[in-house]
């Protein structure tokens, strides 16, 4: 499975438990440990506990490997790590404190509207 293949089964994944907000941002110029950083937003602890595992078992499904989940006792920020993509899911606040959008310099490769996903090439 390619890159791209790969991150749109994430943000399938994500859509199908009505994640808000998710940005794509490739990090392929700024690291090596991963291709992509998807960062989304879930109303609860619940939600976003539930985004993760969404996630990891589509992954599992599709053949991949999940390397880790972090962050499922709160729920505030779940971490899954599927390798050359890492999947950040947040509620609205810590969201909004960490920024890793602006962390990353994450700069639109295209106008996003609202609901839209966004990619963005770093």
């Amino acid at each position: 499975m390619d890159i791209t293949q790969f991150e749109q089964l994430v943000v399938s994944a994500l859509e199908d438990v009505k994640a808000k907000d998710i940005q794509v941002i490739n990090t392929t110029r700024l690291t090596s440990l991963f291709d992509r950083a998807i960062v989304a937003s879930g109303d609860s602890n619940r939600q976003t506990r539930a985004l993760a595992r969404h996630v990891a078992d589509k992954a599992r499904e599709a053949g991949l490997e999940v390397v880790g989940i972090e962050g499922e006792g709160t729920g505030e920020w779940v971490l899954v790590d599927l390798g050359a993509i890492v999947v950040h899911i947040m509620q609205p606040a810590t969201r909004s404190y960490y920024n890793l959008e602006e962390l990353w310099g994450a700069v639109p490769a295209r106008p996003s509207r609202p609901g839209a996903i966004a990619t963005h090439a770093a």
